[in-house]
């Protein structure tokens, strides 16, 4: 039987997984760390594949918030026909072509986590490489941010994103699916705003790209994993997933909220000062290399 202990746990890693996947602050990342103090009592398999498949619960509040705009059917008199379901059947065409667009973000780091993603967890999966990612790219949502103070942004809707710039952003993201502590959301709003695109805008298209790599990256852990879950291990991740859930509705409104006033260097800030303190628990030896 599974302890209650076990089950705290995992709602505290819910918790966190919940609040860092959308803030650009590296939810991966985090989750190394917790790892370090909180551990769960599972096999080490079962954890790699636990805080990759506990993404899922914070991408379907994603899907339940921007459900009208993910879904690429319904009845709108601005959309063409889909004959080919009959009358009444239509297909919004401008969220067909989001989608196209999420697709070839996809492409760079896809191909990078079927072919390299044993070895990557295995090299770069540590506290130093997440320390110092967090700090690099802190810097740059800092620097960013100066450089951008006061221009307009080229790119306002998501509708305004070409091809190019969807390769763009998924060769950043692609920086992020190398290097723990790079933070996927983090990384792709770096790279859009590089290029001119809002922060909302930013924003959004990260939540909705989010959702085919964590479902592909969950598919492809849980393939590896295997489907022999013990019942414990099935309570854990149930639990971790569900409060991942309900923390990201929360999370996902109030940084929309955000950033519709503010910038991003307040989370560059909290990146410098959290690697640094994670550096110096290291070099004192209270984190494993």
């Amino acid at each position: 039987m599974i302890e209650l202990i076990e089950v705290l746990k995992a709602v505290l890693f819910g918790i966190v997984e919940g609040v860092t996947e959308w803030l650009p602050i590296s939810s991966t990342g985090h989750l190394i760390l917790l790892n370090e103090v909180v551990k769960l009592k599972v096999s080490d398999e079962f954890y790699s594949m636990f805080e990759v498949v506990i993404q899922l619960g914070a991408i379907l509040a994603v899907v339940v918030l921007f459900w009208s705009q993910i879904w690429p059917f319904g009845r709108k008199n601005n959309v063409a026909p889909l004959t080919k379901r009959g009358p009444g059947a239509w297909i919004k065409t401008d969220i067909f072509k989001l989608w196209f667009h999420i697709l070839v973000s996809t492409i760079p780091a896809a191909v990078i986590g079927v072919l390299a993603d044993d070895w990557v967890e295995e090299h770069f999966y540590n506290y130093q490489m997440v320390s110092v990612m967090l700090i690099l790219f802190g810097i740059a949502f800092i620097l960013i941010e100066n450089s951008h103070k006061g221009k307009n942004s080229r790119i306002n809707s998501l509708a305004d994103i070409g091809y190019d710039t969807a390769l763009f952003i998924g060769l950043f993201q692609l920086i992020a699916a190398i290097f723990p502590g790079t933070s996927r959301s983090g990384a792709t709003i770096v790279g859009a705003l590089l290029i001119g695109v809002s922060r909302t805008v930013a924003a959004e298209y990260t939540f909705f790209l989010a959702i085919p790599v964590m479902f592909g990256a969950s598919i492809l852990k849980i393939a590896k994993f295997g489907l022999d879950f013990s019942t414990s291990e099935v309570v854990i991740l149930f639990v971790g997933c569900v409060i991942a859930f309900a923390v990201s509705l929360i999370v996902i409104r109030f940084l929309m909220g955000y950033i519709k006033k503010h910038d991003f260097k307040v989370f560059g800030y909290y990146r410098i000062i959290l690697g640094i303190f994670v550096l110096a628990c290291g070099f004192l030896g209270a984190l494993h290399a």
